[in-house]
C-alpha cells in the first residue's frame, strides 16, 4: 500500500509501523522509549507526528500505516506536545542529562534547554544503588521509558528487572529492589546499553569525564 510522508510517496507492507515507514525514507523523529530490538512501546510519546484526518498527533512507533495515509513529521501540534513533554521529563531530574545520553540529544533536537524549564517543581533526590559488581542505577535518571526492564525481559530473557511505582514515583529495581547482585541479573549489560539516561551505566564509566 501507498503512503505519503512530508509530501512523498513510499510503498510499504501491511503491518509496517509509521516509523518504519518514516527511517526508510531516510527520515527521523526523536524517540526516548523506542529501541529496534525490542517490540514497541509506545510509552514516552515523543515521536508524535501529524496524520491527515486524525483529530491530533499519533504515535509514530506503534501506528501501522494505512493505505493512503498522509503523515506530517514536521506538524506544528505534534511538535508542541513534545517539547512539552521532553521538558516535563527534564524538570523531575536533578540536573541536566550528560550530554551523550539520548535524552540530551532530543532535547537539543527540540531546542529544549534543560537549565531553563519552564516548569520548575520537584525533582527526584540522588539516590544510587551500586551493589553490582560492574553496573551502577542511578534512580534519579530513570524516566520510566522501559527500555532496561523490555530489554532483560526480551532481549536476554533474564528477568531481572521490574517497574515499580507510579507517576513520579515511577522507578526501576533489580531483584525486587534486593539489587543486582541478589537479582537473576547475567551481568550482560543489555540494560545499561539501551538506557537513554545513563540511569544503568557502568560503574567504570561514572569515573570518566564528560567527552573522553
Amino acid at each position: 500500500m501507498q503512503v505519503t510522508i512530508d509530501g512523498r510517496e513510499l510503498e510499504v507492507e501491511p503491518d509496517t509501523t509509521v516509523l518504519e515507514a518514516i527511517h526508510r525514507l531516510g527520515g527521523d523523529v526523536p524517540t526516548l522509549c523506542f529501541d529496534t530490538r525490542q517490540a514497541p512501546f509506545g510509552a514516552c510519546r515523543v515521536c508524535l507526528v501529524g496524520a491527515a484526518g486524525s483529530p491530533g498527533p499519533i504515535p509514530a512507533c506503534t501506528t501501522p500505516c494505512r493505505a493512503g495515509m498522509r503523515i506530517d513529521t514536521r506538524d506544528e501540534t505534534a511538535r508542541r506536545v513534545v517539547t512539552a513533554v521532553v521538558e516535563l521529563v527534564l524538570s523531575e531530574l536533578p540536573e541536566p542529562p550528560a550530554a551523550h545520553t539520548e535524552l540530551a540529544v532530543v532535547a537539543r533536537q527540540l531546542g529544549v534547554d534543560g537549565g531553563a524549564l519552564r516548569w520548575p517543581g520537584e525533582v527526584h533526590e540522588r539516590r544510587r544503588d551500586e551493589r553490582h559488581p560492574y553496573l551502577v542505577l542511578q534512580h534519579e535518571l530513570c524516566i520510566s521509558c522501559g527500555r532496561c526492564v523490555r530489554a532483560c525481559d526480551e532481549v536476554q530473557g533474564a528477568f531481572a528487572l521490574t517497574a515499580t511505582g507510579r507517576g513520579f514515583a515511577a522507578n526501576v529495581t533489580a531483584g525486587l529492589d534486593a539489587g543486582f547482585r541478589e537479582s537473576s541479573c547475567v551481568s550482560c549489560g543489555a540494560c545499561a546499553d539501551t538506557c537513554p539516561t545513563d540511569a544503568i551505566t557502568e560503574l567504570t564509566l561514572l569515573a570518566m569525564p564528560e567527552g573522553a
